[in-house]
């Protein structure tokens, strides 16, 4: 009897074993559960949606009834290539698109500078929090918030009157400021913490040797810091990009490709998901020249 019970518990110690076990004799399979929630969304879903995207733009789109049925043609695409307002929109949201990346970094490393080596705990504290303050907020009342700073009878006038200054009107400048603000954090905060991480003692040599502030700053900063700048300037870039209601807000007559796309979106499906692939594209070749740098797989 005592042998039975001593055969039989080695069993259901072996039947208790937990998953992790299993899957720790198995790594093909362990790798296959680790990933195929995430894969499942950025192929099932977001992949997927793209292709989807790119399908709908060689289909055709009645005149007389504007439905729109599949088929096959270039016609949509040769548009966007072609038109003039197509074009001139592209470039000009580029142009926009780069401008605020340039700006968030230009504000970016300064205060990533005094927050990380010379503000005190308290002051970066407070820094922290109204860096990451506007993201708080929703996407839309921050453009709302803009635009009622900005407006004919808004603050900025109102400030700027006794010395005679008047705002330049809803306009490019106005979007260029809006779309900074919205995504100036995602610049902020990688900076912040690259430039926190580099060690004070090459500071102190930069000084040892002669080199002033700005000198020190581009010489020994700036390059240490160039994987965080392409990091955030990957979020500032492609979300620029794809915005429309800051140039809607208050960008008055002035359009983006978002602004085209959501105006054909119901006129003309085919020509917006055509039309779709251009900010995608401007990505793609951001993504790619960013790789060429060797800063993305520093980052």
């Amino acid at each position: 009897m005592s042998d039975i019970t001593t055969n039989s518990q080695p069993r259901s110690v072996r039947r208790s074993r937990p998953v992790s076990s299993y899957l720790l004799r198995r790594p093909k399979l362990r790798l296959l559960s680790l990933l195929a929630l995430p894969m499942t969304w950025i192929i099932g879903v977001y992949i997927f949606s793209l292709f989807l995207l790119l399908i709908t733009a060689f289909w055709n789109v009645d005149p007389f009834t504007s439905l729109v049925s599949p088929g096959f043609n270039l016609e949509n695409f040769s548009l966007v290539l072609t038109n003039p307002s197509y074009i001139a929109t592209s470039v000009r949201t580029l142009l926009i698109a780069l401008t605020v990346t340039l700006v968030c970094i230009m504000f970016a490393v300064p205060l990533g500078i005094f927050m990380a080596k010379i503000a005190r705990p308290w002051l970066r504290n407070a820094l922290a929090v109204a860096i990451t303050l506007p993201l708080w907020a929703g996407y839309l009342v921050k453009i709302i918030a803009m635009r009622l700073v900005f407006t004919e009878e808004g603050f900025f006038n109102w400030a700027m009157s006794p010395i005679g200054v008047r705002g330049p009107g809803f306009s490019v400048p106005i979007v260029i400021l809006t779309l900074t603000y919205l995504w100036f954090p995602y610049m902020a905060l990688p900076v912040y913490t690259a430039i926190r991480q580099i060690p004070p003692n090459l500071f102190d040599a930069s000084s040892d040797m002669g080199a002033k502030g700005f000198t020190t700053v581009w010489r020994v900063v700036i390059p240490l810091i160039v994987p965080a700048m392409i990091a955030g300037s990957v979020f500032t870039f492609s979300l620029s990009l794809g915005d429309y209601l800051a140039a809607r807000f208050t960008g008055g007559a002035t359009q983006m490709i978002g602004s085209i796309i959501a105006a054909n979106i119901n006129l003309n499906p085919p020509v917006a998901a055509a039309y779709s692939m251009v900010p995608i594209t401007f990505v793609v070749i951001y993504l790619a020249v960013a790789r060429r740098t060797g800063s993305l797989e520093r980052m």
